[in-house]
């Protein structure tokens, strides 16, 4: 299968590289286009409406919204640039690179959990893309918004969407250089106009919170990133193996700092003078009414198209997670099936329910406990390991070196499974509460902790899961072997 080129030389080539590892003679990549890429992937308005939850609903003054935006990116991201190691170690997809932790079928359970988990986190940021489509059109003719527009803008966003995640990993980082360019002049002068109209001595006024919801807070924001943890290799399967491995993650928390901590900032000033901002069910509008039209129009353009990179970049890892799962299309037709999953919940969130922002942080809060189990298993297996069997990841039959017995890695299912349940009875949002949920780790939200912890640590002290040769099949039942090999 033609692969795109590994430096992304030719921008408008369309990607066709599935699963199957980069041969080190492609990988041309440089770990300073992890940058751009990081800095796309958190150029979204919703930072704005979280700093403004963390004044509203934590009750933190300025100075701890401060700790929490510097600390959320350090701490995510952080594990996303090390999981991202495993990229240039193996040269494929995360979750392609699983198969070697949970085993050929193991690694369908954990990937169905992630797949289902992204089919939320795009349709928030369609239906935030949407909402943007909707405020520009209001500010610039007066259209005011209807279920119709409602449906042609989710349409709009969602196609827009479908076809930069299908082009590939070259399209997203063009996109991504220029939008962080773009988003990073209108976010100075939306910060310079803030620094003149903002009523300074209420911000710096306001009591602060208690210890309990900053460090809360620093969950709220981090599960952002967590939910690109398992995304993490798609992104450095093409940087060659000599890559600096500190250089990734110090990429990586930077790419995403530089945004994560003005906007989450930006956002808490703006909800001091606003305080309704947090509440509304138009998570986007407030920016109109906030800003001057000069401002706001060519902010909320831009921002779109961030929220659109955002979105390409989490369907184009979608691709890979299906292909896992046995969905036998070719990655830019797999991104088809998010792509109408979200189209149909973005119409219900946006039509149906009545708290836009209730739903949001309850499903940050359920994504990072539901990433964290994998989190901690893959975590300990990428410590003791230096490379991967590119074949044996392709191979999902018993010949496969990680068909372990059964197609099952125990050690690893056993960890995840421990650690899901774990990480859940911590959690609280607002349909579901853990029976630990009133516990200091369940009121400081770190159920997401909880569950990596507890998977990391039951994974490393398990037996090791070693490599082994194929399952006999038996020799009583030929087709029921050949079945189970398909």
């Amino acid at each position: 299968m033609p692969a795109e080129p590994a430096d992304g030389g030719n921008e408008t080539a369309i990607e066709t590289r599935g699963l199957e590892p980069v041969p080190d003679g492609e990988r041309g990549g440089r770990v300073r286009e992890l940058v751009p890429t990081w800095v796309a992937a958190n150029i979204s308005v919703l930072l704005l409406t979280m700093g403004a939850g963390l004044v509203i609903f934590n009750k933190l003054n300025i100075w701890q919204v401060l700790v929490v935006a510097v600390a959320a990116p350090v701490v995510s991201y952080g594990i996303v640039g090390l999981i991202s190691i495993a990229g240039k170690r193996g040269g494929a997809p995360g979750m392609a690179l699983s198969r070697a932790v949970f085993g050929q079928r193991g690694n369908l359970f954990p990937g169905s959990l992630i797949w289902v988990a992204r089919w939320g986190w795009e349709t928030i940021n369609a239906v935030s893309g949407a909402y943007a489509v909707l405020t520009v059109l209001d500010l610039l003719f007066g259209i005011k918004s209807n279920t119709t527009l409602i449906v042609v803008t989710l349409l709009f966003f969602v196609g827009c969407t479908f076809v930069v995640s299908g082009l590939g990993i070259s399209a997203l980082r063009a996109c991504s250089k220029w939008s962080t360019y773009l988003f990073g002049a209108f976010s100075v002068l939306v910060l310079g106009y803030l620094l003149f109209t903002t009523d300074w001595s209420a911000v710096f006024g306001k009591p602060a919170g208690s210890t309990a919801m900053m460090v809360a807070g620093i969950g709220t924001i981090a599960a952002g990133g967590i939910s690109w943890v398992p995304s993490g290799p798609d992104f450095t399967r093409y940087l060659p193996r000599t890559a600096s491995s500190k250089g990734m993650v110090g990429a990586t928390i930077g790419g995403a700092g530089i945004v994560v901590l003005p906007m989450v900032l930006m956002g808490a000033v703006m909800a001091v003078g606003t305080p309704d901002l947090a509440t509304a069910q138009d998570p986007v509008s407030f920016i109109g009414e906030l800003l001057p039209t000069w401002i706001a129009v060519p902010y909320l353009l831009i921002a779109l198209v961030g929220m659109l990179l955002i979105n390409s970049m989490s369907m184009y890892s979608a691709g890979f997670t299906a292909q896992t799962l046995g969905i036998k299309v070719p990655r830019a037709w797999a991104v088809s099936v998010n792509a109408v999953i979200s189209l149909v919940f973005g119409f219900l969130l946006m039509v149906v329910a009545t708290s836009f922002f209730g739903s949001f942080i309850s499903f940050l809060t359920l994504l990072a406990v539901a990433f964290s189990a994998w989190i901690g298993v893959f975590g300990v297996d990428m410590l003791r390991r230096t490379d991967y069997d590119g074949p044996a990841l392709l191979d999902t039959t018993r010949t496969s070196a990680y068909w372990y017995k059964g197609g099952f890695a125990w050690q690893a299912m056993t960890a995840w499974a421990i650690a899901l349940v774990v990480g859940l009875l911590f959690t609280k949002v607002d349909w579901f509460s853990g029976p630990l949920a009133t516990t200091w780790i369940g009121q400081n939200g770190l159920g997401w902790v909880a569950g990596i912890v507890t998977s990391g640590a039951l994974y490393a002290v398990l037996p090791r899961t070693a490599p082994a040769g194929p399952d006999p099949a038996p020799e009583q039942e030929p087709e029921l072997a050949g079945s189970l090999s398909n």
